[in-house]
């Protein structure tokens, strides 16, 4: 989502300046931001394309691409910087803020919890991970430490902010952020329907630091339950649940940490590449292809990108190259798969579940030459330059395993107990609002809730 061509907007000013901000988070607050990368339509798109532009949308998140994605090209998108303590967005929506941004930004929210703790809802031993506080394999970032109370320190620190957003903290944030914006922005206040997307992004970076199957994220888990009540509550009030549609779903899931596995006798550990064998292999492949430079550009999982140099030189059959690392890559340790970008482009694959995933990830101009999977339960254990507990992004079935709930506008209750798609909720929309679906959506229309409003 960065993107040079719109600067992220201060509070009150239309330059990022002047703040005193943690120097080695200035590089990303002056990045600007915008809907630039999608590539296709958003329901947040068609629906306001639908009402000629009268109807809003909105996203909210403690990230950026969690707030851009679901307002998609159309709607206005604010998220938490963490280097000011503040929702912002960037010149693409905005020259200046709305009145009640800067009116809810003068309120400095974030340092409400300075002093403060993050504490255990109930009793310790009321918690199914109660006995399990301190696991060697959770990440003590920056001091923030493995075990409860988790303490935000006096809020000077470089860290405060990060300490906030992987903490049920972010989560009321972003709460208070969204109260303000469907007051501000008369969401749901005429006939023609708003669209408020929330991101309650906690529950992911509690996963990274502290992993899915600990004391922490099951805390989370019932602190984001009664912030979610809040927010039901708070749209009843001022909009009426009956005339509000509310999805809950997330865009993935998580492996357990294999510490955790481990326990249970379940196979699973993290992968090091840097561990490999690889300048073996490199060899091999340039004494084959009478290479001498550099083959590989960078790795950022799950892409093996080549050099400029490689795939610009005319003298490489560039598919049999990449058949060629394919091939070393099999035979390290905890790779399941790996698929070449050529044969991808082809559609040369058997037909599973695994190889059809890995297509539907393929975008031909943005994605590497070498697709990789590794084994199930193995997985990389970093994010954004942090040695984390545990880590998504693999095709197995506990990253693609999340709730779908659509609640509220009269639905009756019911449990559907059948295999569907996050792709089928923006399908669903569309279809309930009888407008077209996002010019991108290849999902299907739940039947179980359109048939509620036939």
């Amino acid at each position: 989502m960065e993107d040079p061509n719109y600067r992220l907007l201060t509070r009150g000013a239309g330059v990022d300046a002047g703040l005193a901000i943690d120097p080695t988070q200035r590089a990303a607050r002056t990045n600007g931001r915008s809907p630039a990368a999608l590539l296709v339509t958003t329901f947040a798109d068609e629906l306001r394309a639908n009402s000629g532009g009268r109807g809003k949308a909105v996203g909210v998140s403690i990230k950026d691409r969690g707030a851009i994605s679901m307002a998609g090209h159309s709607g206005t998108a604010y998220w938490f910087s963490k280097a000011s303590g503040e929702f912002v967005t960037s010149t693409y929506y905005h020259e200046q803020y709305p009145v009640w941004v800067d009116a809810w930004n003068e309120r400095d929210l974030a340092q409400q919890y300075a002093g403060a703790e993050w504490r255990l809802l109930h009793g310790q031993e009321t918690y199914l991970f109660g006995d399990s506080d301190d696991r060697p394999w959770e990440t003590d970032l920056a001091g923030f430490g493995r075990i409860f109370p988790h303490r935000y320190g006096d809020g000077q620190s470089p860290h405060y902010t990060t300490w906030l957003t992987l903490s049920p903290a972010g989560d009321e944030l972003v709460l208070e952020f969204a109260k303000a914006a469907l007051l501000g922005e008369q969401l749901g206040n005429d006939a023609v329907t708003d669209y408020l997307s929330v991101s309650f992004s906690a529950t992911d970076y509690v996963g990274h630091i502290f992993g899915p199957s600990s004391l922490e994220a099951e805390d989370n888990v019932l602190r984001l339950d009664l912030t979610l009540a809040e927010l039901f509550a708070f749209v009843d009030a001022e909009v009426g649940l009956a005339n509000t549609l509310i999805v809950l779903s997330a865009d993935h899931g998580a492996p357990d940490t294999p510490g955790y596995l481990n326990s249970l006798r379940i196979p699973a550990g993290y992968v090091e590449p840097d561990s490999w064998d690889r300048e073996a292999a490199i060899e091999r492949i340039k004494r084959r292809f009478d290479i001498s430079g550099e083959i590989i550009e960078t790795y950022e999982h799950p892409y093996v990108y080549f050099s400029a140099a490689i795939k610009n030189d005319e003298r490489i059959d560039q598919e049999q190259l990449e058949a060629a690392v394919v091939e070393e890559l099999a035979s390290f340790p905890s790779v399941s798969l790996a698929v070449s970008s050529s044969a991808l482009r082809r559609g040369d694959l058997p037909d599973t579940d695994l190889y059809r995933a890995v297509v539907r990830n393929f975008q031909s101009k943005r994605s590497g030459d070498v697709f990789i999977i590794f084994e199930p339960n193995w997985l990389i254990n970093e994010f954004e330059g942090l040695t984390v507990a545990s880590m998504h992004g693999s095709p197995w079935r506990y990253d693609t395993y999340v709730p779908i709930v659509f609640a509220g506008a009269g639905l009756m209750a019911d449990k559907i107990d059948r295999r569907v798609h996050t792709i089928d909720v923006a399908a669903t929309l569309a279809e309930y609002m009888s407008i077209k679906p996002p010019s991108g959506s290849v999902g299907e229309p739940l039947r179980e809730v359109i048939e509620q409003t036939e």
